[in-house]
């Protein structure tokens, strides 16, 4: 599904990715972990193609993609959840949806219907505007709206980031149900360990712009493993 080999990219002259190598497998979620400033979001920036390599490459689905537009990888299957969710406030819930399927044309009734099925809590929220929801029901929107257009990969930033335990149990779980039904694949860049291992098979440790190891998933309620893993100290 995809394959990075040597990547190297970052902002004017300063380096952020210094050689990516990552493989990940048609169905898998692999989490990404790493502390602040050593390159998570860069490498996903770099896979949706928001910042162009330097060096090295990314492969999607066998298509070499390193040079591509975001737009022209989404319609390839791709779909990026940034950090702060990037929803549009001043849109309601159903037109915010509307504009996951711009890639595909126009949505059918029974397609607004089946992705509610997937994300019930947004239903009595359609006519509200973006902006007035509470962070957990704008993290779900962003990610309804990112699975409207059925993409094969889905890059997530963060989602977990200044909502409630409830909303993020659930999010996980919606998670897990539809990478089984759609085989998604999903990369997550994230710090909340319980979430990341319920949601990943694997986790990988990014440390100065490079993938240094695998922790074992059975391995992130040992913070003490964690942080020798990834070199900070690290807590709930």
């Amino acid at each position: 599904m995809l394959d990075i080999q040597q990547l190297h990219a970052g902002y004017g002259s300063i380096p952020v990715l210094r050689g990516i190598d990552l493989h990940i497998n048609s169905g898998e979620a692999v989490g990404i972990l790493g502390h602040n400033g050593m390159g998570k979001t860069t490498l996903l920036r770099s896979i949706i193609g928001a910042l162009l390599p330097t060096q090295g490459s990314v492969q999607f689905s066998g298509q070499n993609v390193s040079r591509l537009a975001p737009n022209q990888r989404a319609k390839l299957g791709m779909a990026y959840v940034p950090q702060g969710r990037e929803i549009f406030p001043n849109l309601s819930v159903t037109d915010n949806l509307r504009m996951g399927w711009v890639k595909r044309g126009r949505a059918s009734a029974q397609d607004l219907d089946s992705l509610l099925t997937d994300f019930p809590r947004l239903k009595p929220l359609m006519d509200r505007m973006g902006g007035s929801l509470s962070g957990g029901e704008q993290q779900l929107l962003a990610l309804a709206r990112a699975l409207a257009g059925d993409p094969q990969l889905l890059l997530l930033d963060e989602p977990t980031e200044g909502i409630q335990p409830s909303i993020i149990e659930e999010i996980a779980e919606t998670l897990s149900v539809l990478r089984k039904q759609r085989s998604l694949t999903i990369i997550l860049v994230e710090q909340n360990l319980d979430f990341i291992a319920s949601v990943s098979e694997r986790v990988m440790v990014i440390k100065r712009g490079q993938i240094t190891g695998e922790i074992p998933r059975e391995h992130l309620t040992d913070l003490d493993t964690v942080s020798e893993y990834t070199g900070v100290s690290t807590t709930h």
